[in-house]
C-alpha cells in the first residue's frame, strides 16, 4: 500500500509510467475535450460599423485597426506553472493505490487527484493497464505498443484559466491519438464576449491526431440555474454531431437546431465554418438577410478565401428578387510596413423605384473603397485613399454599408467620396505632409466638374524646440494648387472654371504669464505673407448669366498678422458640497487693414468678391470667439481691432453634478464686409454667442449652444440636446435651427431615440429624424424588443420618406436575433 500522498518525479523508476501516464491523462482529457471548447468560443462575424483597436472575427483571429490580422511572434517563453510543480513534474494523491503486476494495471482509488502542467485531473477511480510485452508495436517498428487509461466516476479537469470538463468515464491511449468521453460537459467563461458559456454532450470522441467529434451535442451561454433549481435556458443550439478536422481546419455540423425559449425554432441541415483555434482559415461568414420595397427579398453570403497569412480575399454575393445580383468583393494584406485595404462592388441593371420597377436600360453600376498606408521610415507615412462610385444613388439604393468613413488624413463631407495621395513626416518639433485629392458629389445638385482638383497641397510647420523670449515662436508654411474645369457660378453654359495657386509662410509667437494672485496673461504675435496666382476669373463674376466668358488672371501678394493677448482671472471659492468658479475671458487683437483678394463685384450692390476657396465654412460659436482670426483657412483674413468679450461660471459638486455657462460676443472698430451678412461679424458689434453644459444629476445630462441677434437676440443658431439613462429606459433627443447652414440655405431638423423598458425582459424602441422645414419625417422606427443575459431580440417597423431628397418613400419591417458569444446578430426583414 503507497501512501495517501505522494510527489513523484518524472525519474522515479517504480512510478516511471504513473509519473508520465497521469500527466498524459490530464493533459489527454483536456486535449480530447478542447473540440467542445472550441465550439462554445466559435463567434460571429464582427459588426462592420464598429472600428475598435483589437476585434475578433469568426475565425478566432486577433484583428488589428485596419481589420488585418496583427502579426504573431515567434518568440517562445518558458511555461510558468502556477501549481508549484517543476516542468515534467506531477502530484498525485488518493486513498489508496495499487499495482497488479500479473494484470499489468495501477489503481489509484478515492478522491484521487492528479496535477500536473497547472491542470487537475479529480476522479473516483483512475486505473492504467499496461500493453502486454508481447503486443504489436502501436505505430511503425520503432513506436511502443500503447497503454489505456481509464478516468472513472465524476471526472473533472479543471484548467488554469478556469474552465472546468465533466465526464462519467474517461478512456484514452498513453499516446494521446485516441480517446472517449461519455456524459461529458464543459463550463468556461468567453473572455471575448465575457459571457459564461455550457457545451454538454453524451459522447466526446477523439479519433485520432486529426478527427475529433462529438456526440448529440448541447450549447449555450444562457444560465441554465436559478439558486439551486435547473432553469431552461433562453435559448441553446442542439447538434447531433460536431467534428473537427484538424487537417482541413474545419468545424463541421449535422443537423443544427437553434431553440429559443425551449422551442426549436431555426434548423440547419448542414453548416461549416473555420475551425476558430485555426491560425487562418478559409470559409463562410454570417450571412446578411433582408428585404425591403426596392430591392424586394435579398440574401448575401460572405466566404473569406485566406490567400496567405498576411491576406485574404472576402467574396459576397448578393442576390435579390427585385434586382440583378450584385457582388461585392474585398482584398485585404498586410505587409511589414503597412496595409492595403481594397473594396470593390459591381452590378449590371437598371435604375430602381421605390417600389422595386426597373427604369430605362441596364448598365454597368460598381463602387470602390480603397485605402493603404506605409510606413517608409521612423518619421515617414505614406497613403493613398480611392473613393469612385458609378451612380450617386448606389450606395443608399444598395444598402451598402460603410461608405462615409476616414480613410486617410483629408476627409469629405457626408455623401461625397474623396480620392487622395499623400506623405506625411512628423517628429518631436516639426511635421511636414505634401498630398493631393480630388472629391466626387453624390448630393443632389453636385457637378463634380465643379469641384477641383487639389494637388499638389503641401503643409509645414517648426517649432523652436527652445524658449524665444520667454515663449514658443513655431514657423509654418503651406501651397495649395486648384484647378476646375466648370466654374459653380455659372452653370447654364460651359464657363471656365477658376484654377489658383497659393504660397504661403509665417510664425507665430506666444507667451503666458500667471500672476501670484491667478491674473492670466497672455500675448501672442502672428505674421504670414501669402502669394496668389488666379487664373480664368470670369470678366463677368456675378452674373448668372453672363454675356461674355472671357477671363482674365491675376497675381497678388500680400502681409497679414496680428498682435494681441489673453487675458483671465477666475476665481475659485466652496459653497457649501461644491465649488464655484467665475472666470472673465478678455482677447484684445489689434491688426493692419488686410489686402482681401479682390475678383471682381457684385452686379447689383457693386460690392468687391472675394476669393475664397478655404475660409467659406465659418461657424460663429464659443469655439471662434476667442480666436485672433475667425475664419478658417488662409484665404480671408479678420483685420482691424478687436475685443473678444466672455464670462464663464462653472459649479462642480463633488459627488459629480456639474453645470457651466458661457456668454459673450465681439465688438470691433467698424464694420467688417468680408465677413457673410449672416456670420453674426459683420457688424461691429457681433451676435451674442451662449453655451451652457449641464449634469444636474448621474442619470441626466444636456446642452445647448446658440448664436443671438446682436439687437433683437432674436435666434440665428440654436443646437441643443439632452441624454438620459434610468433604469427604466434611456434615450436622447437634439434640435438644430440655422437660418444660414454652410451651403447657405436654412435648416432646422429633430433627432431623437429611445428604449423604455416595461418589465425586466420586455421594452419597447423608437427613433426618429424629422426634417422641421419640409414638415417630413425622413427615418422613423418603432419597435418591441426582448433581452436577457444571453440573448436580444428586435421587430421594428421602418418608414424612410426621403433619402438624400432622390429616393422615394420606403417601408420596412425587420426582426434582428442577438445571441451572446455567437457574434454579430442574425437580420431579418
Amino acid at each position: 500500500m503507497n501512501p495517501r500522498r505522494r510527489a513523484l518525479p518524472a525519474t522515479v523508476n517504480f512510478a516511471s509510467r504513473w509519473s508520465v501516464k497521469p500527466a498524459l491523462l490530464a493533459g489527454a482529457a483536456a486535449a480530447v475535450l478542447w473540440p467542445a471548447a472550441a465550439l462554445a468560443q466559435s463567434a460571429g462575424q464582427p459588426d462592420p460599423g464598429v472600428q475598435s483597436p483589437l476585434t475578433r472575427d469568426l475565425r478566432g483571429q486577433v484583428l488589428n485597426d485596419t481589420g488585418l490580422p496583427t502579426p504573431k511572434t515567434s518568440e517562445k517563453k518558458t511555461p510558468q506553472h502556477l501549481d508549484g510543480l517543476k516542468p515534467g513534474e506531477l502530484y498525485m494523491e488518493a486513498d489508496q493505490l495499487s499495482r497488479d503486476d500479473k494484470a499489468g494495471t495501477t489503481t489509484a482509488e478515492g478522491h484521487v487527484e492528479i496535477r500536473y502542467e497547472d491542470q487537475t485531473l479529480r476522479a473516483d477511480r483512475v486505473v492504467y493497464k499496461e500493453p502486454p510485452p508481447d503486443a504489436p508495436k502501436a505505430r511503425g517498428k520503432d513506436a511502443p505498443a500503447q497503454g489505456v487509461i481509464r478516468a472513472y466516476g465524476h471526472v473533472q479537469i479543471i484548467k488554469d484559466d478556469g474552465t472546468v470538463e465533466y465526464a462519467n468515464q474517461i478512456t484514452l491511449d498513453d499516446k494521446l491519438q485516441a480517446a472517449v468521453a461519455t456524459g461529458f460537459s464543459l463550463q468556461m467563461h468567453d473572455q471575448k464576449a465575457n459571457q459564461d458559456v455550457r457545451v454538454s454532450s453524451d459522447t466526446a470522441v477523439r479519433r485520432s491526431e486529426d478527427i475529433q467529434e462529438l456526440n448529440k451535442a448541447i450549447y449555450t451561454a444562457c444560465p441554465i440555474c436559478v439558486g439551486d433549481k435547473p432553469k431552461s435556458p433562453t435559448w441553446s443550439l442542439h447538434a447531433d454531431r460536431v467534428v473537427q478536422d484538424q487537417v482541413h481546419h474545419v468545424i463541421y455540423y449535422r443537423h443544427v437546431w437553434i431553440h429559443i425559449l425551449g422551442v426549436p425554432a431555426i434548423y440547419l441541415p448542414v453548416f461549416w465554418h473555420a475551425d476558430p483555434t485555426a491560425d487562418r482559415e478559409s470559409g463562410l461568414l454570417v450571412p446578411r438577410v433582408g428585404s425591403n420595397s426596392r430591392l424586394g427579398f435579398f440574401y448575401e453570403q460572405p466566404y473569406l478565401w485566406v490567400i496567405s497569412p498576411s491576406a485574404d480575399l472576402e467574396i459576397s454575393p448578393r442576390v435579390m428578387t427585385n434586382a440583378n445580383p450584385f457582388l461585392n468583393l474585398r482584398y485585404r494584406e498586410a505587409f511589414n510596413a503597412g496595409v492595403l485595404d481594397l473594396r470593390l462592388g459591381y452590378t449590371h441593371e437598371a435604375d430602381l423605384d421605390p417600389k422595386g420597377n426597373r427604369i430605362g436600360e441596364n448598365t454597368n453600376r460598381s463602387y470602390i473603397l480603397s485605402r493603404g498606408s506605409f510606413q517608409v521610415s521612423d518619421n515617414w507615412i505614406a497613403g493613398f485613399t480611392a473613393e469612385r462610385t458609378s451612380d450617386p444613388l448606389l450606395f443608399d439604393k444598395y444598402d451598402i454599408p460603410r461608405v462615409y468613413q476616414a480613410r486617410g488624413p483629408y476627409v469629405a463631407d457626408d455623401h461625397r467620396l474623396i480620392s487622395q495621395a499623400y506623405a506625411l513626416r512628423q517628429d518631436d518639433n516639426s511635421y511636414f505632409s505634401v498630398a493631393a485629392f480630388s472629391v466626387q458629389g453624390l448630393r443632389p445638385g453636385d457637378n463634380d466638374r465643379t469641384f477641383p482638383v487639389v494637388a499638389p497641397i503641401i503643409e509645414g510647420r517648426y517649432e523652436d524646440p527652445n524658449d524665444v523670449l520667454g515663449g514658443r515662436l513655431r514657423f509654418t508654411g503651406s501651397e495649395v494648387t486648384l484647378s476646375r474645369d466648370q466654374s459653380p457660378d455659372v452653370l447654364t453654359v460651359r464657363a471656365p472654371g477658376m484654377n489658383s495657386t497659393r504660397v504661403s509662410t509665417g510664425f507665430d509667437w506666444n507667451r503666458i504669464y500667471t500672476s501670484t494672485g491667478g491674473l492670466r496673461f497672455a500675448p501672442f504675435v502672428q505674421g504670414r505673407v501669402d502669394n496668389f496666382y488666379i487664373t480664368d476669373i470670369l470678366t463677368q463674376l456675378g452674373q448668372t448669366t453672363p454675356t461674355s466668358l472671357s477671363t482674365f488672371s491675376k497675381t497678388e501678394t500680400r502681409a497679414v498678422g496680428v498682435v494681441g493677448a489673453d487675458i483671465s482671472y477666475p476665481l475659485y471659492r466652496r459653497v457649501g458640497d461644491s465649488t464655484v468658479i467665475l472666470e472673465p475671458l478678455a482677447q484684445i487683437d489689434i491688426s493692419p487693414k488686410a489686402q482681401q483678394v479682390v475678383i471682381g463685384h457684385n452686379p447689383t450692390t457693386g460690392k468687391p468678391i472675394y476669393f475664397d476657396e478655404d475660409s467659406i465654412a465659418l461657424e460663429f460659436d464659443e469655439t471662434t470667439l476667442f480666436q485672433p482670426n475667425k475664419f478658417p483657412g488662409y484665404d480671408l483674413y479678420e483685420d482691424g481691432t478687436r475685443l473678444n468679450l466672455g464670462g464663464r461660471a462653472t459649479v462642480l459638486w463633488d459627488d459629480g453634478r456639474r453645470a457651466s455657462l458661457l456668454v459673450g460676443r465681439s465688438f470691433r472698430d467698424g464694420s467688417n464686409n468680408a465677413f457673410a451678412p449672416g456670420s453674426g461679424l459683420a457688424t461691429a458689434n457681433s451676435d451674442w454667442i451662449v453655451a451652457v453644459d449641464a449634469a444636474p444629476m448621474k442619470e441626466l445630462s444636456f446642452f445647448g449652444r446658440a448664436r443671438l441677434d446682436s439687437e433683437t437676440f432674436a435666434v440665428h443658431r440654436l443646437e441643443a440636446g439632452a441624454n438620459v439613462n434610468f433604469t427604466w429606459g434611456n434615450g436622447y433627443v437634439r434640435y438644430l435651427t440655422d437660418d444660414q447652414g454652410v451651403n447657405g440655405t436654412p435648416l432646422k431638423n429633430l433627432d431623437l431615440g429611445a428604449d423604455l423598458n416595461l418589465t425586466k425582459h420586455w421594452g419597447l424602441s423608437a427613433y426618429g429624424n424629422r426634417d422641421l422645414l419640409q414638415h417630413a419625417w425622413v427615418v422613423r422606427d418603432v419597435g418591441v424588443f426582448y433581452k436577457d443575459e444571453c440573448i436580444r431580440v428586435d421587430v421594428y417597423y421602418r418608414h424612410e420618406d426621403v433619402i438624400i431628397g432622390r429616393l422615394g418613400a420606403t417601408d420596412q419591417l425587420s426582426i434582428r436575433l442577438t445571441l451572446a458569444t455567437l457574434g454579430a446578430p442574425f437580420y431579418g426583414h
